[in-house]
């Protein structure tokens, strides 16, 4: 099989380059949080670095503490999600999985009720 490999990373080639809008949720140096522009849920919010990096699995170029910056991140969108909401999911993608090649979290409140939730994951707290 002869040809060029295509990498898609729809978050250096559209969100950080400005090509499509993007409602912003925080925004540090190096990290960024922004609701998702197709969501998939009540409430979507991707966390990203700004920089390339390929997967939590491959950080490519790109320092450890970068990785740090980006959890951080993810924690605190998480947090506010789970205040308001009462809960959330955090999510990230590898290989075959990952349509953008570029390292990205999901927090999500997939809009389920107190009732629906423990029906299907118990309350083993009480």
């Amino acid at each position: 099989m002869t040809g060029t490999l295509t990498v898609s990373d729809f978050y250096c080639h559209q969100a950080l380059a400005g090509t499509v809008p993007i409602k912003k949720v925080t925004e540090t140096d190096r990290v960024l949080a922004f609701h998702h522009t197709n969501p998939s849920y009540p409430v979507h919010i991707v966390v990203i670095p700004k920089e390339h990096v390929p997967s939590l699995s491959d950080l490519g170029s790109a320092d450890e503490d970068l990785l740090h910056d980006v959890v951080a991140v993810v924690r605190e969108v998480a947090a506010e999600v789970e205040k308001e909401h009462g809960s959330c999911s955090v999510t990230t993608n590898l290989g075959l999985y990952q349509e953008s090649k570029h390292m990205h979290w999901h927090v999500t409140y997939r809009g389920e009720s107190e009732a629906e939730i423990r029906g299907m994951y118990g309350h083993h707290d009480d």
